[in-house]
């Protein structure tokens, strides 16, 4: 489990294609501390397994179900991704409960800079929309925020200055994709609810 507290970002070295799917290799600092093979870690909001481990890089294999759901199919090297270990049990809870399970790709239909924050709405898909609600919780590319305000077709964010320094934000813009993580505390509600109906 996660918390969508990024606590760094990191740099795709390689991409490569196989018939599993696709290894990524990804250049870190702080995230290698004490990282294992076999280690869960948070990549732009998608979950992943170490399998190979560097003096200064991960690799991570992405299978064709996770290319087909997030925007990994798009990264090569170069590309700047978020990262974030698993919370421990005995750690700070600082975002919201984030299982790097992506359930949908947004598109940013706009970026307004505000001061030094930046206003972004997103198109969401509208299955995936009825779950988000303003002042909710959402994660976006594995970054927890708080949904600002929600319409027919998407939602709103707004980045302040620390997490467009901390995070792959800096460069969005409209057209760009990212990972989407709906609360799952909202889908539970439905399938409760959906049960005792």
């Amino acid at each position: 489990m996660f918390t969508g507290i990024v606590a760094e970002v990191g740099t795709v070295q390689e991409a490569v294609e196989s018939a599993r799917g696709r290894r990524l290799s990804i250049s870190a600092s702080a995230t290698l501390e004490g990282l294992a093979i076999g280690d869960s870690v948070a990549v732009s909001g998608v979950c992943l397994t170490v399998v190979a481990l560097g003096p200064r890089h991960f690799d991570v294999e992405a299978v064709p179900e996770t290319l087909a759901r997030t925007t990994l199919d798009g990264l090569s090297g170069g590309s700047q991704v978020n990262l974030e270990r698993p919370v421990a049990a005995s750690g700070r809870f600082d975002g919201h409960i984030v299982q790097g399970h992506v359930d949908t790709v947004a598109v940013v239909r706009a970026c307004r800079q505000e001061g030094e924050s930046i206003r972004v709405w997103l198109d969401v898909p509208v299955e995936h929309l009825r779950y988000v609600v303003e002042k909710g919780s959402i994660a976006l590319d594995g970054v927890s925020l708080t949904v600002s305000a929600v319409d027919e077709s998407g939602l709103e964010v707004v980045l302040i200055p620390h997490t467009l320094g901390v995070t792959t934000f800096a460069s969005l813009r409209a057209g760009g994709r990212l990972n989407v993580e709906i609360d799952v505390l909202a889908k539970y509600v439905e399938r409760l609810l959906g049960a005792r109906r």
